[in-house]
């Protein structure tokens, strides 16, 4: 009897890894079914961009290409490697290249955050969090180098906090996770971050005569980490160019997926934070000072910059795992006979079964479907009619900087803050939206600009219609474009 108990335990142990896979497949189809609006983020563009030049070139940018206002200035990529699997993914597929990537990623990190939670809660429990997590992240989840790197934080601090509960430090097999995120996107500096706080969970915990050589091991780890995160082309450089943007200071409150969050309506991150509270207080729930050091840093970075949402909603639920785990033990599983299939059988069959159906659903989807970007990122139109002028400075708005790098026109300004810098990006956003408006004419000139292309409902345009030597030749609901007056001769395009 005692025997069969245990092989029933052991059969429902291994049929619990169909759980992720099967939530990480639902999330994979869901995002896929909403490709369209994952391309709706300009920066998707010159990341497919520069992915193509690094595939045709077989070499890694050092300097600027695609500006005319920092032609040659210092400037190297963070994300090469998720630039590269988007511009492949883009060259077989087009846009449901990165579409399928951005989707198979977030199915990824939901699939091994399920299983990472169920090792401490039950399996409903861990889906409701990933659920919950996928609801507050949601709105950043677009075709970009962070959503391949999403699956890499996720596996990265799970091991950490699994090493953390067990008393004991991580293995250093695991650190290639952190030459992988490195070289997928700059955020492999929060990795980093994250070290310290762990170790003193696992430290804490630690018997006496255990502490200071286990807090060796974690330091050694820690070094092993900081080491593994220059494994790129770029080597230390790399960590220089991930923590650059935030030097930027005033800067980041205006890029939007930079400013701090928002409460003036309600979001589902002020949802979760109030739950968060409302559980901790209704159930009493106890916390060592490293887990909570760790949610109030993490609650901070949220709090700081919506792009770090994300980072919240997928780690505060590993941070708190065992200690939820504790307050709701599990139920044992029923002794049922195992059967004639071995449980790792039925496993597998099930993994390829829906792997199989993923990627027939994918087929027939496509087959009907052709994915396409914004409308609103892409003033198409308005782009011909500057190439038809032949104009060769154009004054973009930031949002259409990217769309510009895709059709190979020198740009003003981009997506790249951290090359332009504070002081210019903020004067052309205090010039364009109207704060300074005096800016702007002292901008055209400076750098010679032949034609504006800027945003149809923004300042910009209204301001520019009533500046001496501008004419406005072009309007549609996405873009406006003014000329200087001597610019060429050429009868104007009606408004649209």
């Amino acid at each position: 009897m005692s025997l069969s108990f245990a092989n029933s335990i052991a059969a429902h142990s291994r049929a619990r890894a169909l759980v992720p896979l099967c939530v990480g497949a639902c999330v994979y189809l869901f995002y896929l079914y909403l490709g369209d609006t994952r391309l709706q983020d300009s920066d998707t563009f010159w990341q497919v961009k520069i992915g193509q030049w690094i595939l045709d070139h077989r070499a890694m940018p050092t300097t600027d290409l695609y500006s005319f206002t920092r032609t040659g200035a210092p400037w190297i990529s963070t994300s090469w490697l998720s630039q590269v699997l988007f511009a492949w993914s883009h060259a077989q597929l087009d846009w449901a290249g990165p579409v399928i990537l951005t989707a198979v990623a977030v199915a990824i990190t939901v699939a091994i955050f399920v299983y990472l939670l169920d090792a401490q809660i039950e399996a409903p429990r861990a889906v409701l969090f990933a659920m919950l997590a996928l609801l507050l992240s949601t709105h950043h989840v677009l075709a970009r180098p962070h959503i391949l790197a999403l699956p890499v934080m996720v596996a990265w601090v799970g091991v950490l906090m699994a090493a953390a509960d067990r008393k004991s430090a991580p293995s250093w097999s695991w650190l290639p996770l952190m030459a992988l995120w490195a070289n997928l996107h700059g955020g492999f500096v929060l990795g980093l971050a994250l070290i310290g706080p762990i170790s003193l969970e696992a430290i804490e915990h630690a018997g006496k005569g255990r502490r200071l050589a286990l807090f060796t091991r974690w330091v050694l780890f820690g070094i092993g980490a900081l080491a593994a995160s220059c494994l790129t082309p770029y080597g230390w450089r790399t960590l220089l160019g991930a923590t650059n943007i935030l030097g930027l200071g005033e800067l980041l409150s205006l890029i939007f997926e930079w400013m701090p969050a928002n409460f003036s309506t309600f979001t589902p991150f002020e949802g979760a934070l109030l739950g968060l509270i409302a559980f901790g207080y209704y159930r009493g729930l106890v916390l060592s000072a490293p887990r909570i050091f760790l949610i109030l840093f993490l609650t901070w970075g949220a709090l700081t910059h919506v792009r770090s949402i994300e980072a919240f909603a997928f780690l505060v639920p590993l941070v708190l795992a065992k200690p939820l785990g504790e307050m709701f033990p599990r139920t044992a599983p029923d002794p049922v006979d195992a059967g004639r299939w071995p449980a790792r059988t039925v496993t597998a069959l099930g993994a390829l079964m829906i792997v199989a159906a993923s990627w027939t659903s994918t087929s027939l989807y496509m087959g009907h479907h052709r994915f396409t970007f914004t409308t609103t990122h892409t003033p198409v139109a308005a782009v011909d009619l500057l190439e038809q002028r032949k104009v060769q400075r154009v004054f973009n708005a930031y949002q259409f900087g990217g769309y510009l790098i895709s059709r190979d026109i020198p740009v003003f300004v981009d997506g790249r803050a951290e090359l332009y810098g504070e002081k210019f990006v903020m004067d052309f956003f205090k010039a364009t939206e109207g704060k300074k408006p005096e800016l702007l004419p002292r901008l055209l000139d400076e750098y010679k600009i032949d034609a504006t292309l800027l945003v149809a409902d923004a300042p910009g345009p209204q301001i520019l219609d009533q500046l001496k030597g501008w004419k406005r030749i072009y309007t549609d609901d996405i873009a406006v474009i003014h000329v200087r007056d001597h610019a060429g001769s050429a009868t104007a395009t009606p408004s649209k």
